[in-house]
Order: C-alpha cells, then structure tokens, then sequence
C-alpha cells in the first residue's frame, strides 16, 4: 500500500511530500520532497537504511529506526519540527497499521 503525507510545517514555511510504500504490509521505503534542506537529508538517510519493518517501529520494546535517524540526522534542527512524526505517521498507514486521517495542532497564544 502507498500512503501519501503532506506536511508544512509551520513557521519555518517548509513543505514536505512523505511517499511511503509497503508491498507487504510490513516493510516501508520512503520517498521524501521537502523544501527543507535538513529534511531533505533525512529522507536521504532513511531511504540508505532500506525498508524499515513498521512492526518493530510500534513496538514499545527497542529502538525506533525512524526516530533514531531523526534524532541523528535533524541535529542543530528545531526539536519541535512536526515532520518526524508525520512521516511515522505515513508509514503506519503505508502498512495498514492506521487508517488514513489528517492529524491537526492549532497553535495560538493565550492572551488571558
């Protein structure tokens, strides 16, 4: 299954595109378009690592590959970038681990 994220970001104005593709149902490839240097070399990293196996991504035991590239690759990034969990989002669906829906955070500040 394909799944398809489009991600801005936010004040930064950088938009990306995540493809995620799984033939199993299990293991996931990327294809990542962004505006955003940084991320563009992340998916650069993720697609080195070859197919990422979604199951061993949700479990709660061991070490996200995703996360883990994130952490290594968006250094000197805002720790606060939305993009990460977008493209983990993208390949749980790529694998039929979530139904497709849009995730939304709305910021605003509390003047009270």
């Amino acid at each position: 299954m394909k799944a398809v994220a489009e991600i801005d970001a936010g004040v930064c104005n950088f938009h990306t595109t995540v493809r995620a593709t799984s033939e199993d149902e299990q293991n996931v490839t990327f294809e990542i378009i962004s505006e955003c240097e940084k991320v563009r070399a992340l998916g650069e990293a993720l697609q080195a690592k070859g197919p990422v196996d979604a199951y061993q991504e949700i479990s709660p035991v061991g070490e996200s590959v995703v996360m883990q590239t994130v952490r290594e690759v968006l250094k000197g990034c805002c720790a606060g970038c939305a993009t990460p969990v977008g493209i983990f989002k993208a390949m749980q669906v790529s694998a039929k681990l979530a139904l497709p829906a849009d995730i939304t955070i709305r910021l605003s500040k509390d003047e009270g």
